[in-house]
């Protein structure tokens, strides 16, 4: 695929666009969540779990995502 360069954003052709209700709307969304997961999967601890506050339950929600984070950062991509 040729890449193209434009001088201005007036130059660029508009997107495809699809109608509203189409069935491609739904299949191009499904396959760029699918994309994302394969990209970035996220891990849940499994079970129900319960705090005591809403500032530990915030505290401990941020910890799972600076974990979530940093094993990404740290897993090899293939």
């Amino acid at each position: 695929m040729p890449v193209r360069k434009y001088r201005s954003v007036e130059d660029m052709p508009p997107p495809a666009l699809h109608t509203p209700l189409d069935a491609a709307n739904l299949k191009i969304v499904c396959e760029l969540s699918a994309t994302a997961i394969r990209l970035a999967p996220r891990s849940f601890p499994p079970g129900v779990h319960r705090y005591r506050s809403v500032t530990e339950a915030c505290e401990r929600r941020e910890a799972w995502e600076r974990s979530s984070h940093s094993s990404r950062a740290a897993s090899p991509r293939s």
